[in-house]
């Protein structure tokens, strides 16, 4: 039934156990996944606020470059990450592949979706609450709305335990 799975993944608590219900979803039907993570805005930190009102070429330049280390370094982990689970995946027969996309969460997860015609997405969600979660546009509910296949959400078990 669903022969090409996308999964979303990134550096949440919940990312293993989205992981692993992918994995057994692909043992079960003979699958292949595609391993994502996105590297978003949201993940460079703090650079354009910092430098703000700030007028020395040289302090500027200082907080570039140590945000580009930072940058290099999180781009890093991030691919050690999605190698880490296409080896897991491999260990367990499953052909993987992975890709680290920069951009906007919820439409990258939806574009490669498309480009490489998944039938399934899997992914997590964060739980977003009060005022947070009034304003905020969740990347699970934007790829609910905006995918070209079927999308299943894996609720982290620390969220299951605090709605019992």
């Amino acid at each position: 039934m669903y022969q090409k799975i996308l999964v979303a993944i990134d550096h949440s608590a919940g990312s293993e156990q989205v992981f692993e219900e992918a994995l057994k979803l692909a043992k079960m039907m003979n699958s292949r996944l595609m391993l994502l993570h996105v590297l978003s805005s949201d993940d460079a930190g703090e650079f354009a606020s910092l430098s703000a009102g700030m007028h020395s070429p040289l302090v500027v330049s200082n907080l570039a470059e140590a945000h580009r280390k930072h940058w290099e370094a999180y781009e890093k982990k991030s691919l050690e990450l999605l190698r880490s689970y296409a080896e897991k995946a491999a260990a367990a027969n499953i052909p993987a592949e992975f890709t680290q996309n920069f951009g906007d969460s919820g439409r990258t997860i939806c574009k490669l979706a498309e480009m490489w015609d998944a039938d399934l997405i899997v992914m997590g969600r964060r739980v977003l609450t009060g005022l947070e979660a009034w304003l905020s546009d969740s990347v699970s509910s934007y790829v609910i709305h905006h995918a070209p296949c079927p999308v299943f959400i894996v609720q982290s078990k620390a969220l299951q335990k605090q709605g019992s």
